[in-house]
């Protein structure tokens, strides 16, 4: 059976996004609404700028006691986020992740997003596979160093 790509993988098929001066109140109810883990900040018409995670509401809102009705998302999302085509491998696109340690992963063709790709949106036998990858890199890597 051949491997699933990132885009036939992932369960939402639209673009979840707030604006940079979005609030941080607003990010989170958009996020809780579509029960997602994480919103794209975007600036109009398709300018990818950052992303938003739980992760992020967390350790840069609430550890730092920050304001969520007066921060803006701009002030704490993660800037530039590493992007993949909607073709990478579901495989891939896991060891990307696990590797940078991160569980999102915008999906861009040319400038167009086109969703966003969840470790959650992979099945065990890919995970499997990424795993086994990344142990593999980790053992060259280790050769080569000593």
């Amino acid at each position: 059976m051949a491997e699933r790509t990132v885009f036939q993988s992932i369960s939402r098929k639209h673009v979840l996004s707030v604006l940079p001066q979005a609030t941080i109140r607003d990010a989170a109810r958009v996020m809780a609404r579509a029960n997602a883990g994480g919103v794209l900040i975007m600036e109009p018409p398709d300018s990818l700028l950052g992303i938003l995670t739980e992760r992020d509401l967390m350790t840069r809102v609430l550890a730092r006691g920050l304001n969520p009705d007066v921060t803006s998302v701009r002030e704490v999302m993660t800037p530039n986020p590493i992007c993949v085509p909607p073709e990478t491998l579901v495989s891939d696109a896991v060891v990307l992740m696990l590797e940078r340690g991160f569980r999102h992963l915008p999906l861009v063709s040319g400038n167009k997003v086109l969703g966003v790709f969840s470790a959650l949106d992979a099945l065990p036998r890919e995970i499997g596979a990424a795993f086994g990858q990344v142990e593999f890199n980790e053992q060259v890597n280790d050769s080569m160093a000593g």
